[in-house]
C-alpha cells in the first residue's frame, strides 16, 4: 500500500513537470521553487533507499516485486522532488504556478497578500472553497504586483461580481 501511495505521488509530480514544460515558453515572471526544509536529508534518504534496494535484490535475492514500495520511495525522494523544484513558480500567460500547482486566472475568485517572514500571495479558487499560496521572493514583489495589476486591467482576473456592482470600484487597487 505504501508503494501505491508513492506511485500516485510520483505520477502527480511528473504530470506537473510535463505541464510545466508545455507552459515554460509562456512565462511572464518566474523564479525557482523554494527548497523544502531538510532537503539534503531527503536526498540522503533517496541514496539510502537505493543502497537498500541493491542489498535486497543482490544479496538477499528477493523478487523485484517485493521492493516495489522502496523503489517508489526512491523515485519520489531521489528524482520527483528535485524535478519538482525545477518548476518555475510565478506568473504565466494563462495562470499562476503556486506552490501546490497551476491555477488558471479564470478560476481565481480572490487574492490577498500575507506578509511575514516571507511574502505570500494567497489565491482563492472561484469554484472550490480553498486557497493556494505562492511564496514570492522580496526581490520579485514589485514586479508581481505589476503583473497582477496588468492581468486585472486586461480582465484576465476578475473577482468582483457582487450583485450591486456600480463600477465605482477599481479592482486593480485591491492588489
Amino acid at each position: 500500500m505504501l508503494g501505491v501511495g508513492f506511485l500516485l505521488a510520483n505520477l502527480r509530480l511528473f504530470f506537473q513537470f510535463i505541464r510545466f514544460l508545455r507552459l515554460k515558453s509562456s512565462a511572464v515572471l518566474v523564479w525557482p521553487g523554494k527548497r523544502p526544509p531538510f532537503y539534503p536529508l531527503l536526498l540522503v534518504l533517496g541514496a539510502t533507499l537505493s543502497a537498500l534496494i541493491i542489498y535486497k535484490l543482490a544479496f538477499l535475492r528477493m523478487h523485484p516485486t517485493l521492493v516495489f514500495g522502496e523503489s517508489m520511495m526512491l523515485v519520489y525522494y531521489g528524482y520527483a522532488i528535485p524535478l519538482h523544484l525545477k518548476i518555475g513558480r510565478g506568473f504565466y500567460e494563462d495562470g499562476i504556478w503556486s506552490d501546490a500547482g497551476f491555477v488558471k486566472y479564470s478560476s481565481i475568485g480572490g487574492m490577498a497578500w500575507r506578509e511575514g517572514e516571507d511574502l505570500t500571495l494567497v489565491l482563492i479558487d472561484r469554484m472550490r472553497e480553498f486557497g493556494r499560496k505562492l511564496s514570492v521572493p522580496r526581490s520579485y514583489h514589485g514586479a508581481a504586483r505589476r503583473v497582477l495589476r496588468d492581468k486585472i486591467a486586461a480582465h484576465d482576473i476578475h473577482f468582483t461580481g457582487q450583485s450591486l456592482d456600480l463600477g465605482q470600484h477599481d479592482e486593480r487597487d485591491d492588489i
